[in-house]
């Protein structure tokens, strides 16, 4: 049952050999014109109306240029409660829509696909930014910035960390309620234009919790077996693809494991794909753990590619396609990870905030001057192809004398 998405190794196009990286991928009625994707990654400067502003804008357009075939939004919160913090972007308000739509142009017109996720943090809301400690809120924040906690959801009342605060267990109406708003968050995602659609079910959020025997503890027929464990994750996909056009292809964010004593299992993530596979998904985003501490401000020893075998698993033993993520920098290795199979997509994110052009001066190292005409865009490779020209008559001189 393994996807057939994968590349040869590199393709002729003209008398350009193209490395598999910068091959394209169609999916549905998209085509990506690479194989890169620019992660999510929260910014944290929205105004608490959760509406893009001229940052957002600047900030994807920029992204877009560096060369990528697919830039990501940071996740767009589907409903107030589901926030991280006060500055997250929301999908949650029909206002959105607008400003949306010109990060949609902005990205298109820089060359790149527009795509965008969805989310809803369940225990993990409420909390500080990062950089004023991302601890749940607590009357502190309120006296020193005017920003109250609120209370969180969760599939059962189980706090997200020791010490932290208790979510409501969600009633029926609570999970109906949730359903709904990421069906509005997919309506208000095609109403702006964009052609790819992320659903975040990874890292502790609120889709994750109802997968993970850790954090679900019900007895009803959302808790207790694999089975009804999934239907929360399986409701949602069907919900989001009935408001996303059928031309367009549904990306779903997993953590592939919890890497924890009971915990949910990489079997257990390859049954779920599956069962995604038969609501419409196209491609699973396979991120992992993230069920205790907050991984993204934590120091942790990982190797690139860490979460690479995970991808590849999934693209083995199921029909999607799948995208790895997980501290990937080095093209060569890039252009491996597509080149052998092992995932249809990379992801970059940090590396991409370090670096903008991490794609062009990918493709310079996979594809030396081709990339210039190829790759770059075209108004900075006219310029650089001269630049490159100059510098080796300059080294020729050199080593003539």
């Amino acid at each position: 049952m393994a996807s057939q998405l994968a590349p040869e190794r590199t393709e002729d196009v003209g008398t350009t050999r193209v490395p598999a990286l910068f091959t394209p991928l169609t999916l549905r009625g998209v085509t990506l014109k690479n194989r890169i994707v620019i992660s999510p990654m929260q910014q944290y400067a929205a105004g608490r109306d959760g509406l893009p502003l001229d940052y957002h804008v600047a900030h994807y357009g920029r992204l877009a240029m560096g060369g990528a075939g697919l830039v990501l939004t940071e996740a767009l919160c589907t409903s107030h409660q589901g926030r991280l913090t006060y500055s997250d972007l929301g999908s949650w308000d029909d206002a959105c829509i607008e400003p949306l739509a010109r990060i949609v142009s902005n990205v298109r017109e820089q060359g790149a696909t527009p795509g965008a996720q969805i989310l809803h943090a369940g225990r993990k809301a409420s909390v500080q930014r990062p950089w004023d400690g991302f601890e749940p809120l607590s009357e502190t924040d309120l006296a020193e910035r005017n920003e109250a906690p609120w209370e969180t959801i969760g599939p059962s009342a189980l706090p997200a960390n020791p010490g932290w605060p208790v979510p409501r267990e969600m009633s029926q109406a609570d999970i109906d309620a949730a359903l709904t708003e990421h069906a509005e968050a997919a309506r208000k995602c095609r109403e702006a234009g964009f052609d790819v659609l992320d659903i975040h079910a990874a890292h502790g959020y609120l889709i994750h919790t109802f997968l993970s025997p850790i954090s679900n503890q019900r007895t009803d027929k959302y808790g207790g077996s694999l089975e009804n464990r999934m239907r929360f994750a399986l409701k949602v996909a069907q919900a989001v693809r009935a408001e996303w056009p059928k031309d367009k292809p549904l990306f779903y964010r997993i953590s592939c494991i919890d890497d924890e004593p009971g915990g949910w299992t990489l079997d257990e993530s390859i049954v779920l794909a599956r069962e995604l596979g038969e609501q419409g998904v196209d491609v699973m985003d396979c991120s992992s753990r993230g069920l205790g501490l907050r991984g993204t401000p934590v120091v942790v020893p990982r190797e690139q590619g860490f979460q690479v075998p995970f991808a590849e698993r999934l693209k083995q033993e199921t029909d999607l396609a799948t995208m790895a993520v997980g501290l990937i920098m080095d093209a060569e290795y890039a252009e491996a990870v597509v080149a052998e199979g092992r995932a249809d997509l990379v992801a970059i994110g940090r590396e991409a905030l370090n670096n903008p052009n991490w794609p062009v001066h990918a493709a310079d190292t996979l594809m030396g001057d081709a990339a210039y005409e190829g790759v770059w865009q075209p108004r900075y490779g006219w310029w650089l192809s001269k630049r490159a020209k100059s510098l080796e008559a300059a080294r020729r001189e050199q080593s003539g004398k």
